[in-house]
């Protein structure tokens, strides 16, 4: 099954290399693949400034059964995010670090079963 993948571009026009980008990047969650049904990705340039490039912001929100993983940080301040390539890294990176714990502690809870105790 193929990631269900919705790309769009917001304050610039759009580009097939970011776009393949995009693409590239959301491949390499093929792993979690049977367990996405929902996948969105926003890139856009809020910011217009005329003395330094624009910030562009990544934001993801992907849908598993049970949950939701949404990765909408604002860019950092030191503009490293004037990239638009390393906007994309970052946000992917967070979002695979949040599917990642979100699986490994429904992994957990499969493994151990709820919590025992008396009270």
């Amino acid at each position: 099954m193929q990631i269900p993948l919705q790309i769009t571009f917001r304050g610039f026009p759009s580009s097939d290399a970011v776009e393949a980008r995009i693409r590239d990047e959301a491949a390499k969650l093929e792993r979690f693949r049977d367990s996405i049904t929902g996948f969105r990705v926003v890139v856009e340039a809020p910011h217009k400034n005329q003395n330094k490039g624009n910030l562009f912001h990544t934001s993801i929100h992907i849908t598993v059964p049970g949950s939701e993983i949404d990765v909408t940080r604002e860019p950092p301040k030191h503009h490293a995010h004037e990239d638009i390539y390393v906007s994309i890294r970052d946000a992917f990176r967070e979002a695979t670090r949040q599917l990642e714990d979100l699986f490994r502690k429904r992994t957990d809870r499969e493994q151990h079963g709820p919590p025992r105790g008396t009270v």
